[in-house]
């Protein structure tokens, strides 16, 4: 379960959604901030966890497929190749302040619209994400018995959410006191969003190809 929740670990680098918080918490008025936030995490948690959820099953049902697969060297070359193919988006780049604009427009009051968009941004998040498969691959060919691997979906979505998380938490700290040195920080890191997007997309090729490396070792 460890081993799996690693990957989790690496798909919680999700730079959508922590801008989609920075934004939200410099356009909410007071008090509206924590419940939109609240809803818009909840709802990103259900989207994984909903998703994760069909693809243990349908890792499950092909049974000795992905174990073959997960304990031959194919994984880490594959792990490797995404890595690759990560750093490359990364330096092609792209503005995603547009997508977070429309992203903002239905999060202006909490209401259930929030928690749908939430879901949304799970689901997409889930899908478009390599660690996320391969660590569910990872928990489907483990020895963990499978009420316990369906049990544990719950903290595998939890820690796939864990950086967004800890970002809204600061967040609502920066709206308090917005002289702080997190405070601060979050303002290097806004005047600098390019280079904390590309690092952010590095970080996730070297763990993956590291991950990879060592799956070959």
């Amino acid at each position: 379960m460890l081993h799996a929740l690693a990957y989790a670990f690496v798909d919680a680098v999700n730079v959508l959604l922590i801008g989609v918080l920075v934004a939200l918490a410099m356009m909410s008025a007071k008090g509206r901030y924590g419940p939109v936030a609240a809803l818009l995490v909840f709802g990103d948690w259900l989207g994984v966890l909903g998703t994760a959820l069909v693809v243990l099953l349908a890792f499950d049902g092909l049974g000795e497929f992905v174990k073959h697969i997960v304990d031959s060297p194919l994984f880490g070359v594959l792990l490797i190749l995404a890595g690759v193919a990560t750093m490359v988006l990364t330096i092609r780049g792209g503005d995603s302040s547009a997508l977070i604009n429309r992203i903002l427009e239905p999060l202006r009051s909490p209401s259930p619209l929030t928690v749908l968009v939430g879901i949304v941004l799970g689901v997409i998040q889930s899908v478009t994400s390599v660690p996320f498969f391969a660590g569910l691959a990872v928990l489907s060919a483990s020895e963990v018995p499978p009420l316990q691997r369906y049990l544990g979906l719950f903290l595998y979505a939890t820690v796939a959410l864990s950086l967004p998380i800890l970002a809204a938490l600061l967040l609502a700290l920066v709206r308090r006191a917005p002289d702080s040195f997190i405070s601060r920080g979050f303002d290097v890191a806004r005047a600098n969003k390019e280079a904390v997007v590309l690092g952010a997309g590095y970080l996730v090729s070297v763990l993956l190809i590291g991950i990879g490396v060592l799956r070959l070792m």
